[in-house]
């Protein structure tokens, strides 16, 4: 591409709207991401024995389990998220903007 397709996706409204759109949802998702790490950062600063109780008498697994595995499969859900949203609507306006620009 030469440098005048670049100036008119760089101009083109649509292109202005998806790098909105995909910025501020992944801000919205790494702000998410950011305050469950920091929600258990703070549970094990200042209830430590919460994470340490064992789910039941019996059990060997303490609520730290869990809420750990719980954490890094919440990193899986919001990347699938993201990608899920990436590869539909983003990928759309991406391709209608090439579309536009090179008429």
């Amino acid at each position: 591409m030469n440098d005048s397709i670049y100036k008119r996706i760089e101009q083109n409204p649509q292109f202005q709207e998806l790098v909105a759109k995909r910025e501020r949802f992944a801000w919205i998702l790494s702000a998410i991401m950011l305050g469950l790490y920091v929600a258990f950062i703070l549970l094990i600063a200042f209830e430590p024995q919460l994470l340490g109780t064992r789910i039941s008498a019996d059990s060997p697994i303490t609520w730290g389990i869990p809420m750990g595995v719980g954490l890094i499969i919440s990193a899986f859900v919001l990347t699938g998220i993201y990608v899920q949203r990436a590869n539909g609507e983003f990928d759309t306006l991406n391709q209608s903007i090439l579309d536009e620009v090179q008429k």
